[in-house]
């Protein structure tokens, strides 16, 4: 393109251009860019005051930054020069990179610009636990970290027992952790899960050995301990460096919401949580005998976009689900259910709200057994469903249970799995047990049936109400 006719075509002929340069920039990888003094300084504050303070470095030709190598330094002079960065520019490779030089050089934009492109990319998951390992390694924790956040958000929607050790490192684990740790934050692991994908993570830095003894003592989830998988008692090699390895994640570890069997059949014996915390969770769990703990941290309650009819929209990061706006696709029930099942032991308790009404709702429970999302709960026979017209719905046969219920009401499932049982709260008033669901199984889901114009919200239930 000939020249004069794009200022931002022209001034990128400057980027790393040594013709054009009077400072080299010596990055941490030891890889020498190219700018201008002048324009850096005008366009960052930052280099401004490196530039031209009035000491030696103002003469030279030469400034250093050891802590930022030169993919992220180069989407920085791409900025600087064109007022933009491409989202071409950003890789996997650079996103952390990029993010982390901006924070130095003072330019909110390009970290704006960062997070909004990640969001915009769907196949975030498929990398996410390796950029949180890396952004937990350069960058201190700190709330107000936007891509921290973002990436946190992001793992904390993926079973852990589904990413491979070595994507996520100690780091990275001990960054979500603490960052979800007693928080009202939505995340699908169960506590016990956590407790065992640390645990693994730790003993493979420090030997193979270790690492599968591990694997060997704890079962991967709560259903093969339910299913009396047998467990041996080998003896940890180099036991007390995984406690070492393991100290950092511990705090971050929530033992209270694992059960007490588990603690006593499973964890204690490892020998490698140290023993005040134990008896401290012995102690919780006397008090509450159980009843009331769940056994995942933060808020388990968005709807799943993979289990979902096809004419549901999912909005508001999960928690609502409403139809498309147009009858004509919508013109049929369908159903949704939520991320991660509930079960094994505990009170499970949450709040469906209806935003916009259609006529007949369905709100309840439903196993991941043979449920088609694509149709309506209340015939199905794993779906246990209260309609808006008052009646409990199980396979196509019903009971009465309440008064109807319609626009802007609240539903509360109550769902008791140590006696396994299910009752509802109706705009505050709360009702008996279902009398006739005497079949349940040891998992369930919160599920909606709905239809056009039906909008639903989900929420932790608000004990205020």
């Amino acid at each position: 393109m000939m020249r004069g006719y794009s200022l931002k075509q022209d001034l990128s002929l400057l980027i790393n251009n040594p013709k054009y340069s009077d400072i080299e920039i010596l990055c941490e990888d030891e890889k020498k860019l190219h700018g201008c003094k002048a324009i850096l300084a005008a366009r960052s504050e930052v280099f401004d005051g490196l530039l031209y303070n009035g000491m030696k470095e103002s003469y030279e030709k030469q400034i250093s930054f050891p802590n930022i190598n030169s993919a992220g330094m180069e989407i920085i002079l791409e900025y600087i020069y064109t007022g933009l960065v491409e989202e071409s520019s950003l890789k996997k490779e650079n996103i952390v990179e990029a993010f982390y030089a901006a924070d130095y050089f003072k330019l909110p934009d390009i970290q704006e610009f960062i997070v909004k492109t990640i969001k915009n990319n769907n196949s975030i998951e498929n990398y996410s636990p390796e950029l949180l390992s890396k952004i937990a390694k350069i960058m201190p924790l700190s709330d107000n970290n936007i891509l921290l956040n973002l990436l946190v958000e992001t793992v904390a929607f993926i079973p852990l027992n589904t990413i491979e050790f070595g994507r996520l490192s100690i780091a990275g684990l001990r960054c979500l952790l603490y960052c979800t740790h007693e928080k009202e934050k939505l995340f699908v692991t169960p506590e016990y899960e956590v407790f065992r994908y640390s645990a693994i993570l730790a003993a493979k830095q420090v030997s193979n050995d270790a690492c599968k003894t591990l694997l060997e003592r704890l079962p991967p989830t709560l259903e093969q301990m339910e299913q009396k998988v047998q467990v041996n008692n080998k003896l940890i090699t180099d036991h007390q460096k995984v406690v070492k390895e393991l100290e950092p994640l511990v705090k971050y570890i929530d033992f209270r919401l694992i059960q007490g069997q588990v603690l006593v059949d499973i964890i204690e014996p490892l020998k490698i949580i140290p023993a005040e915390i134990i008896l401290d969770v012995y102690r919780h769990h006397i008090r509450l005998m159980n009843s009331d703990s769940n056994d995942s941290r933060g808020i388990s309650y968005i709807w799943d976009k993979s289990a979902c009819g096809s004419k549901l929209i999912i909005e508001e990061n999960g928690k609502v689900v409403r139809t498309n706006n147009d009858l004509n696709h919508c013109d049929s029930h369908q159903s949704v259910r939520t991320k991660i099942a509930l079960g094994n032991k505990g009170i499970y308790e949450w709040d469906v709200i209806i935003e916009k009404f259609c006529e007949n709702l369905w709100v309840g429970i439903c196993a991941s057994e043979n449920f088609n999302c694509e149709g309506h709960a209340k015939f199905q026979s794993t779906g246990w469903v209260l309609g808006s017209g008052g009646k409990c719905w199980n396979s196509g046969k019903c009971l009465q249970y309440c008064p109807k219920f319609g626009d802007g009401s609240r539903i509360t499932v109550h769902l008791n799995m140590n006696k396994r049982t299910c009752s509802f709260t109706i705009n505050g008033r709360k009702y008996s047990e279902v009398s006739g669901w005497n079949n349940l199984p040891s998992r369930f889901y919160p599920v909606v049936s709905l239809y056009y114009p039906g909008r639903v919200r989900i929420q932790p239930h608000q004990k205020k109400f």
